[in-house]
């Protein structure tokens, strides 16, 4: 596509208003088929990306979408677990920013979007490292951007609060805040959920996802990688304890999970953001629901709709928006 992307992608008639105003068909109000719909029926155009690949201090590298059109605002988008940078949720957000006149940025964690990177570590929940280069490689971008807005689905979403986090007062103040979708701020509680019998086809997917990488980066680092026995794993603690964890300098999942919620971080956060999560999502415990000051602190809040599963929020309207999306550009509206 050439032109410019608003002339694709007009924005939508109405935004949405709060959590509440999210009310979708009946026949869509459960929590599994929010879940699964998008990634089975849902396909999203947007314009070729300018791609650029960016070497990090470890001699690593990682891959980026650039999608420009002269704009002085960038949105980042951090995809979730064996995600990438062009699944329907981030082509979806990135179109409905890209209308509304801002640049977009989705880029791939380590091993992802078709890219196996070259050392033995590959991503996990608390590399804000890697977003970390990310956000410096687009601040000093010739770009010159003077407004970034941060936004992140399910691990991503934990990985951009976390972030905001560990940056606390000395953020850069052209990084005016942060949105995510669908995050498992309490990352033993939602390995806890996902272990349940109930959630196996997606335990299932992921294992089998998790398994091609491991087997090839075991192929490539015998000495540290062993994958004999692999398909008796059946849950994340199995599997953290034996890859994510010795991988990426933890002592087990748990030591892990309680180093890269980044529920406990909330309070440090300094600059406006919001996390919606559904109430019905298959993935999250109680206690990635949280509500009080405390759990807070004074710049981010949470919106808990009834409905919208993990990464769902299926809208069926003609112009092809989701409710995310349309909740998302009120968000970065406020930001700018």
């Amino acid at each position: 596509m050439t032109g410019h992307p608003s002339d694709f992608y007009p924005l939508p008639a109405d935004l949405a208003s709060d959590s509440q105003s999210y009310r979708p068909p009946l026949w869509l109000r459960s929590g599994h088929l929010q879940s699964v719909w998008p990634t089975l029926f849902r396909h999203v155009e947007l314009m070729m990306p300018r791609e650029s690949v960016l070497k990090t201090k470890d001699g690593d590298e990682l891959h980026l979408d650039w999608y420009e059109q002269g704009s002085d605002r960038l949105a980042i988008l951090s995809h979730g677990l064996e995600g990438h940078s062009r699944r329907p949720y981030v082509l979806g957000l990135g179109r409905a920013l890209l209308a509304d006149g801002w640049d977009v940025l989705a880029w791939n964690f380590r091993s992802c979007g078709g890219h196996m990177n070259h050392l033995p570590r590959f991503y996990h929940s608390g590399s804000t490292e890697d977003l970390r280069a990310v956000v410096r490689a687009a601040l000093d971008s010739p770009s010159r951007y003077r407004c970034l807005g941060l936004s992140g689905f399910s691990m991503g979403g934990n990985l951009t609060m976390l972030y905001l986090a560990e940056e606390g007062a000395q953020l850069d103040s052209r990084i005016r805040g942060g949105l995510t979708f669908s995050v498992p701020c309490d990352l033993a509680g939602s390995a806890s959920m996902l272990a349940r019998p109930s959630r196996k086809v997606y335990m299932q997917r992921f294992l089998r996802d998790l398994h091609i990488k491991m087997k090839e980066k075991a192929q490539r680092f015998p000495d540290l990688i062993d994958i004999d026995g692999y398909e008796q794993i059946r849950s994340f603690q199995q599997f953290d304890d034996r890859y994510t964890a010795p991988l990426h300098g933890f002592r087990d999942a748990e030591h892990y999970w309680s180093q890269a919620s980044c529920l406990p971080r909330l309070p440090e956060i300094r600059v406006p953001s919001l996390i919606v999560n559904a109430m019905d999502d298959p993935f999250l415990s109680p206690s990635c629901f949280p509500s009080k000051k405390t759990q807070l602190g004074d710049r981010v809040q949470l919106e808990a709709p009834r409905w919208g599963g993990h990464v769902g929020f299926v809208e069926l309207a003609r112009d092809g928006y989701y409710w995310s999306e349309r909740r998302a550009l009120q968000f970065f509206r406020g930001l700018v």
